[in-house]
């Protein structure tokens, strides 16, 4: 939590507003985490409120900053050895709180700051997330979060699977090449080798996005061009994760259904692959705001300000700002968005929730790859927020009647 009081308040007189904000804004994507788009926002509002109460909420959708919020939220971090979608082998972390684990995909085998390429999208393997899950495992975790978010891999979490003993063959008997193109060489599955453990865990499919495996809304369609796949690379991917689920179907390890159920699609098919092993899928955002106590917090609050670094019309299917906007409405709390851009509508913002869309780049568009420069921009639109709170506008006016100066048109 930051706050905004300020024992200087007392030698000033009284404070100019008694308001209590709560910031629960995501990360902006490789340029501020969810805390320090809070820490900024928040010395704003201080400059114009010396007597608000701010709390700030860690916030994650299941993708980039997920392991960031456990962390705050108690958890303790462990270092594990795992491979990278390359199968190269490097250390990351996992949280551990009690017997229940949090891992984050996009720690193992996240896109990383490259430009991604086909070739790089088509041999890119989950297999490090299983080897992160054996290490959850080997620590006494008996609940397993999964968050799935952030990945470069559309290999239907064959890799992840791998890891954990499910022995994957082609027609010589041979294991198949790493990566969803691998897959369209699969003949055999042999389940018989998987970790026993497995069947005692709570696996949790944390996940920000409820698109399905395959087909035009699927891994492959949806989020391969993000991962360097062109047209050519997206239909052998395609074809390659269909081969995996037939087989899989066949073999018995799948019931008919994961593959089209909402999530498996999540994490290039690490979703399915959590859902062959009995996993109960969850709104990543949902968990996060859950696991660091937003509804408590929203109780007796005059604002909340969310936001990420786009808002767009993905924002719209689960991202972490449409789920905050909802549960705010819920508690009938009014909330506005600080974004880096938007790209939504007014109608569609307002459709959401939102009263009011403040963009970092109608203030100065070079904010996009400048992350000082971004801080100072947040503290700006905090600190007009703040004034607009202490002369009644920021909650009661912005009700469709007063937009803000800063709203996305």
């Amino acid at each position: 939590m930051f706050s905004a009081d300020h024992a200087a308040q007392a030698a000033h007189g009284p404070p100019l507003c008694r308001a209590r904000v709560v910031i629960a804004a995501d990360k902006y994507k490789g340029s501020l985490s969810s805390g320090e788009v809070a820490e900024a926002l928040t010395e704003g509002l201080a400059a114009e409120l010396p007597g608000a109460h701010v709390d700030a909420v860690p916030v994650a959708d299941g993708g980039d900053g997920s392991l960031a919020v456990a962390l705050a939220c108690g958890a303790s971090p462990i270092a594990v050895t795992v491979a990278n979608v390359d199968g190269v082998t490097r250390q990351t972390h996992i949280g551990v709180e009690g017997s229940r684990a949090i891992i984050e995909a996009a720690l193992v085998c996240g896109l990383g700051a490259g430009t991604p390429d086909g070739a790089a999208a088509l041999r890119a393997t989950s297999r490090g997330v299983g080897e992160a899950i054996l290490a959850a495992l080997d620590a006494g975790a008996t609940q397993i979060v999964l968050a799935t978010g952030g990945t470069a891999t559309s290999d239907g979490g064959a890799g992840m699977l791998s890891a954990l003993g499910l022995r994957l063959l082609d027609e010589a008997g041979r294991p198949v090449t790493p990566g969803g193109a691998g897959l369209d060489q699969l003949a055999t599955i042999d389940a018989r080798g998987l970790d026993d453990r497995l069947r005692g865990i709570d696996l949790i499919l944390a996940s920000d996005v409820d698109n399905p495996l395959l087909g035009p809304l699927g891994a492959a369609s949806v989020y391969g061009p993000q991962k360097g796949a062109g047209p050519a690379e997206v239909a052998a991917l395609e074809r390659g994760i269909a081969r995996w689920v037939a087989l899989a179907t066949n073999s018995g390890l799948s019931p008919a259904g994961p593959a089209s159920a909402p999530g498996a699609g999540a994490g290039g098919g690490l979703g399915f692959a959590a859902l062959l092993l009995g996993a109960q899928w969850v709104s990543g955002a949902d968990y996060f705001l859950d696991l660091a106590g937003f509804d408590k917090k929203l109780r007796g609050a005059d604002l909340v300000i969310t936001g990420e670094g786009r808002l767009d019309e993905q924002s719209l299917r689960g991202k972490a700002p449409s789920i905050v906007a909802r549960r705010a409405q819920s508690a009938r709390v009014p909330v506005r968005a600080v974004a880096g851009s938007c790209l939504l509508t007014p109608a569609q913002w307002r459709a959401a929730g939102l009263v009011a869309v403040d963009t970092l780049t109608s203030l100065d568009p070079r904010c996009e790859h400048d992350a000082e420069l971004s801080r100072k921009l947040l503290r700006e639109v905090g600190r007009r927020i703040g004034l607009e709170l202490a002369a009644g506008e920021a909650v009661g006016a912005l009700n469709g009647n007063n937009p803000s100066t800063l709203a996305s048109n």
